[in-house]
């Protein structure tokens, strides 16, 4: 089963200062992708070894598997790569507000934890605030990358990303959903859904040039969006 941490219990209400990228890699100038929620971290740790120009950071809720990723990084001497241990939706506003504009290449929430309760929504990884913190750090043209294996949540998410305004698809993508992935590397997820033979709902946006929104806005429309259905997936696989 899905191991959740709530993230709105008062230990991870606490803001983090989370280091700047001189002290996370060997080559702080490259671009950033950042994964938020990257759970075991396995996914960037290949992915870092595809791509050495590209400093991947990512940020994980569950401190145990921060550690173990951490160690697996570590072993392999990858300066490219680290994992940092938050709650997204506290910590991360400050830090990627301290980048250096356009440094922030890529933002990915892949498999985020479900939460299908109506009451536990709002412990939901992608927020109004979030969202307005990415879309601020994310320089036109920049990406962000959505995908999960539940309707449910990933059609939120979706719909709150599209009402914020500052998010465009990529012409040549196929609606609603992206055909194929557009990293190089699968998350462990991934892998054992489309085993399974069932689907993957993904979307890439490009950051456009439109104003950020009130939060207020995206708040109120948050709040008066009907929920979607859908018939969930559990396992005792991953979720990222």
């Amino acid at each position: 089963m899905r191991q959740h941490v709530n993230p709105l219990s008062r230990f991870f209400q606490l803001p983090l200062e989370l280091p700047a990228p001189a002290e996370l890699f060997a080559d702080p100038q490259q671009p950033i992708h950042l994964d938020i929620g990257c759970a075991r971290g396995r996914f960037l740790l290949a992915l870092a070894q595809q791509q050495p120009a590209v400093n991947h950071l990512g940020v994980e809720i569950r401190r145990a598997l921060v550690k173990a990723a951490e160690a697996d990084r570590q072993a392999l001497a990858l300066g490219n790569l680290h994992y940092l241990f938050c709650n997204a939706n506290v910590s991360l506003q400050a830090w990627m507000d301290a980048l250096p504009a356009g440094q922030l290449d890529l933002v990915s929430i892949q498999f985020p934890d479900p939460w299908f309760k109506k009451k536990h929504h709002k412990r939901r990884v992608l927020q109004p605030e979030l969202l307005l913190a990415i879309a601020s750090a994310l320089a036109p043209g920049k990406r962000l990358f959505l995908q999960s294996d539940v309707l449910a949540v990933i059609e939120p998410m979706v719909g709150l990303t599209e009402a914020s305004g500052c998010f465009s698809r990529p012409a040549a993508d196929a609606h609603p959903w992206r055909a194929d992935n557009p990293l190089p590397v699968p998350t462990e997820r991934e892998t054992y859904v489309l085993g399974q033979e069932l689907p993957v709902y993904r979307v890439l946006y490009e950051r456009n040039e439109a104003p950020l929104p009130e939060l207020a806005v995206l708040e109120q429309w948050l709040e008066a969006t009907p929920e979607p259905t859908d018939n969930p997936l559990e396992s005792a696989v991953p979720t990222a």
